[in-house]
């Protein structure tokens, strides 16, 4: 039988998923694949794997998608991964540089600004080492592990998913499981179950993180708190809502 491919984010908020698919007798069925969110995205859309865990911005860039799991990445208010770093106010920032490695995170910020923040700045698509640019009116989207450590570097932290909450009342997803052609729905429960496994043994894991110099001391609060799994009706309502503002910038 041939494995089905699958690419998920290297992330600190994905190793519960890591941990339950390795941990399961589903390890040996697949061919499992550590990447950045967008790279995710483009070996799901080009069929280099079957199903990854992607970033939600590129869903409606998929000719064939089919969400597989009761299980996402998401927030339900503060993220602590997703951020807006600056050392000025919003409404003084003129330049945004992206952060290349999500799409979602890049299509969060703009609908922040132009439906709630009320501010036009110029978007600067960002490469590696970019963190060094922000100054004066120079702001930066930063996401994921690399947000670590970063709490105090700047005059103003913006939290995007707690912005996202404050102004919808509702959660957000950033990631969710997406196959890109119909799977068997034997193998479907068999991967939930793996990654159910892998959410209930997050104290294990936590203890075994907490041993790496890699991750904030806070990786409990993190997993357990600030990053919210269910793939819910409320996440749901905040996904469809999220892609309606997307496609309206897009316009």
């Amino acid at each position: 039988m041939q494995k089905i491919k699958i690419s998920i984010v290297s992330y600190l908020n994905s190793k519960p998923f890591i941990a339950g698919l390795n941990k399961s007798d589903l390890i040996n069925k697949i061919d499992l694949q550590l990447d950045i969110p967008s790279v995710c995205a483009q070996k799901l859309m080009d069929g280099t794997v079957d199903l990854g865990l992607i970033p939600v911005a590129v869903l409606p860039l998929l000719k064939e998608k089919h969400i597989v799991s009761d299980y996402c990445i998401g927030a339900v208010g503060k993220v602590a991964s997703v951020m807006l770093y600056s050392n000025v106010p919003l409404e003084e920032i003129t330049n945004v540089l992206l952060d290349y490695q999500s799409r979602t995170s890049v299509s969060l910020v703009k609908v922040l600004a132009s439906k709630f923040w009320n501010i036009n700045p110029q978007w600067i698509n960002a490469k590696e080492n970019y963190e060094s640019e922000i100054i004066e009116t120079t702001a930066a989207v930063i996401i994921g592990d690399r947000t670590f450590g970063l709490e105090n570097k700047y005059n103003f932290s913006c939290d995007l998913a707690e912005e996202w909450q404050k102004y919808t009342g509702l959660p957000f997803v950033f990631a969710c499981w997406v196959s890109n052609k119909e799977l068997p729905s034997s193998f479907i429960n068999e991967f939930n179950t793996a990654l159910k496994m892998g959410l209930n043994n997050r104290s294990e894991l936590i203890i075994e993180l907490q041993k790496s110099d890699l991750y904030p001391t806070n990786i409990a609060t993190y997993l357990n708190k600030n990053i919210d799994y269910d793939y819910d009706s409320a996440k749901k309502q905040g996904l469809e809502l999220f892609l309606s503002y997307q496609a309206n910038l897009e316009q």
